[in-house]
């Protein structure tokens, strides 16, 4: 189990040790969708919903989750975020795209933060628009690119 580093030689769990590791800028994005109908779509645009703004609260959510990833996830390390932006695109009349762009200057990257940052405000979109829209659908979370760090950058190409 040694290629997998949150467990040690016995398969017992662990955080990594990141003490000997460089600081080096660090720099993650990722994306995801949120599918829905059209109706519920103009209703976000035209900031029609009773609850509010959904796109800010949504980002507000994505950025207030980045900087709680190491509470949220178990091995994570907390860290000191230094930047975290939420951007939110149409696809279609009913899909949103939400991206999340998470930086620090540390030893260990961003990526878990990016990704929770897009898995939180989707969900808030969830939750603001249930009532309105049961069968909205997450979909397609996934790291798109990510840089700084021994192992260097990546980048999805499909």
């Amino acid at each position: 189990m040694s290629e997998l580093s949150h467990f040690d030689e016995r398969g017992a769990s662990r955080m990594v040790d990141v003490s000997a590791k460089a600081e080096t800028l660090r720099e993650a994005r990722a994306s995801g969708l949120v599918r829905m109908a059209s109706a519920t779509g103009a209703l976000i645009r035209d900031r029609a919903l009773s609850k509010g703004d959904v796109l800010e609260t949504a980002r507000l959510a994505g950025i207030m989750a980045a900087k709680r990833t190491g509470d949220l996830i178990p091995l994570c390390h907390p860290l000191p975020i230094t930047g975290a932006t939420l951007d939110f695109a149409w696809d279609a009349d009913d899909l949103l795209r939400i991206e999340a762009t998470v930086r620090v200057f540390g030893r260990t990257g961003v990526e878990m933060e990016a990704l929770t940052a897009v898995s939180v405000a989707a969900l808030t979109v969830y939750d603001m628009c249930k009532a309105v829209d049961r069968v909205m659908s997450i979909e397609r979370i996934r790291l798109e690119e990510k840089s700084g760090g021994r192992s260097g950058a990546f980048r999805r190409i499909d």
